[in-house]
């Protein structure tokens, strides 16, 4: 039964990242202004794949980044010699760390007063902690970092899937121990591409984190 239920909720993201990047090929321009020409990688792949490699692989201006600046880090790696990865969770207390706010994909904001006190604290989550808020979305330059915040009140063991939009959609599962209450994982951004993080726990799926990797242009 837990088998069938993982499997359905993984066909049904992989789905939805296939129409996302359809939605991209037809013109669909999620960042307004962000959808970039397209180059020869491009040229022999699937319409919907190629409409996503199209959007990702060339550089954007850096404005792009400044609504989601408070949300990632730079890092001195060289980017295309590193791969995207999210690393194992660590218990994090969000004592004296609290934001001020949660954004919703749709850009919808809610004071985290209202927030820890609805039900969906009490539900298993998944967010990108920022300086003074937290949100589902954001757009980073290639290599840099972001932490991810995962809220998982009863604890336990989780399978934790990213699908991943590039030269193909492919989704990766691994399985993670989460503490009780908050968790903390690093995402490292080393290619571009689109990057939706979600995990399962008792059955009890989170929500869907969206991480779009841009090159950064030189002007």
């Amino acid at each position: 039964m837990k088998y069938c239920r993982n499997l359905g909720i993984i066909l049904w993201l992989t789905a939805l990242a296939a129409c996302l990047s359809i939605g991209i090929a037809w013109g669909y321009d999620y960042l307004e202004g962000g959808y970039v020409q397209s180059n020869e990688r491009s040229a022999t792949m699937d319409p919907g794949i190629s409409g996503m490699v199209k959007w990702m692989d060339l550089p954007v201006p850096s404005s792009t980044f400044i609504p989601y600046r408070e949300y990632y880090r730079t890092t001195l790696v060289p980017a295309m010699s590193v791969s995207s990865t999210v690393s194992s969770p660590v218990q994090y207390d969000i004592t004296g760390q609290t934001p001020n706010g949660v954004y919703y994909r749709n850009g919808q904001w809610l004071s985290f007063t209202t927030y820890s006190s609805s039900r969906f604290t009490q539900s298993n989550d998944l967010w990108i902690s920022g300086q003074t808020n937290w949100t589902q979305y954001a757009a980073i330059p290639l290599g840099a970092s972001l932490q991810l915040l995962a809220n998982v009140p009863a604890g336990g063991t989780s399978g934790f899937f990213e699908i991943v939009s590039n030269n193909a959609v492919k989704t990766e599962y691994k399985t993670l121990q989460f503490n009780p209450g908050y968790n903390s994982m690093s995402f490292l951004g080393g290619q571009t591409g689109r990057y939706m993080f979600y995990f399962v726990v008792n059955n009890q799926p989170s929500n869907l984190v969206i991480v779009d990797v841009f090159s950064q242009s030189s002007v």
